[in-house]
């Protein structure tokens, strides 16, 4: 007895235990978004050398290679880079021979994390990055993503479309894009380089693997200028903007072709076809197997004769269609005339005459004669 009531207060506790954990984490998944959230206008206190006043114990470095086409830009550029560097005390080296930059700490050096900063500094310079938008990864806001666009594509054609579908006409889709993120945007060659702060560039990223997907970079933009708007509004900010955000189908236009000859698959059936009949087995079910081989000939001879029999009458009836007639044509017997379709024949004779004494535009009969009546008048007046 003493022992079940052991195990029983050892259950409840238990019990206890697990729901005490299950209202703790409740509580925690609350508080989360208050913790995560960021107040408006906070910003990272800046890294000083009162953070880290003994420096760093080792000595780091990184080293990057460079095109043959970068190395007079590098040239004119170099003393710039190296006072940008010297300022985080880091030194820089640009060996031409190799076709390679390095960047390594010093002693002065305080910042742990400008070492990583540098590093990219010198990877966006060997990718066609200008001095002026590399130099903004030295700061804190700032970071860099260089997206491989190369292995998306198989087919180059498809790849350098798609490619040019990023940058836009004379570059606008690329300006707009830069304009939404915040971020500066390099596409050069397979890969592309952006800068900008975090937020920025993980849109960035997006937007480019998904126009080497086929998806239009417009689409992304539409949906960018609209997030954009909504985050203006506090109200709006906290809550789900799925809502307003416009939903795109995907259509493929291009229907792959259909062959002429459609073969139709027969319904799977798991036991074999039947055996064909071999000669013989055709042989004993006409009854030919029984017979001699001189009146197989006789069957075969009477068989080629019926066969010619009726090539001979075809042949006869396709000749004779040459003599048969074609049909002629039905004769239509012309109509009695009737009193009412009788035509005026004199009538028309006068008319004729009449039409061939005028002359083209003159005046008619009546009109002439009282002119001569008027002259003889005035005629005879004047004698008097």
């Amino acid at each position: 007895m003493a022992s079940s009531s052991v195990g029983g207060s050892v259950g409840a506790s238990q019990a206890s235990k697990s729901s005490m954990k299950k209202i703790k984490d409740r509580e925690e998944k609350a508080e989360q978004p208050e913790l995560l959230s960021v107040p408006d206008g906070w910003k990272e206190p800046q890294f000083t050398k009162e953070d880290n006043p003994w420096g760093l114990l080792e000595e780091s470095s990184f080293a990057t290679l460079f095109p043959k086409y970068r190395e007079a830009y590098l040239k004119e550029c170099w003393p710039l880079v190296q006072n940008a560097l010297n300022e985080q005390h880091i030194k820089a080296t640009l060996d031409l021979i190799e076709g390679s930059m390095t960047v390594c700490t010093t002693r002065k050096t305080f910042d742990p994390y400008v070492i990583i900063r540098a590093r990219d500094m010198i990877k966006l310079l060997a990718r066609s990055v200008p001095f002026e938008q590399a130099v903004r990864i030295l700061l804190d806001d700032m970071a860099c993503d260089i997206i491989k666009i190369g292995s998306l594509v198989r087919n180059r054609e498809r790849f350098v479309k798609r490619r040019q579908r990023l940058v836009g006409p004379k570059g606008s889709t690329l300006k707009a894009l830069e304009l939404l993120t915040e971020c500066y945007i390099m596409v050069q060659g397979n890969t592309v380089a952006a800068i900008g702060p975090f937020r920025g560039l993980k849109e960035v990223r997006k937007v480019v693997v998904e126009t080497m997907k086929n998806i239009h970079p417009i689409y992304n933009i539409k949906t960018l200028m609209i997030k954009r708007e909504l985050a203006k509004d506090p109200e709006l900010r906290s809550q789900n903007w799925e809502r307003f955000l416009p939903k795109f189908r995907q259509k493929n236009l291009s229907k792959r072709k259909e062959p002429k000859k459609k073969t139709i698959k027969k319904e799977y059936t798991p036991f074999p076809p039947p055996q064909p009949e071999s000669k013989v087995d055709k042989e004993l079910a006409t009854g030919e197997f029984f017979l001699r081989e001189s009146q197989k000939k006789r069957k075969k001879l009477a068989e080629i004769r019926a066969k010619q029999a009726e090539a001979l009458s075809k042949r006869q009836e396709e000749r004779k269609k040459a003599f048969i007639p074609p049909k002629e044509k039905t004769v239509i017997k012309p109509q009695k005339a009737t009193a009412e379709n009788k035509l005026d024949i004199d009538l028309i004779k006068e008319k004729v005459k009449r039409a061939k004494k005028k002359k083209l535009g003159a005046p008619p009969e009546e009109e002439t004669k009282l002119k001569i009546a008027t002259s003889e008048k005035k005629k005879k007046k004047k004698k008097l």
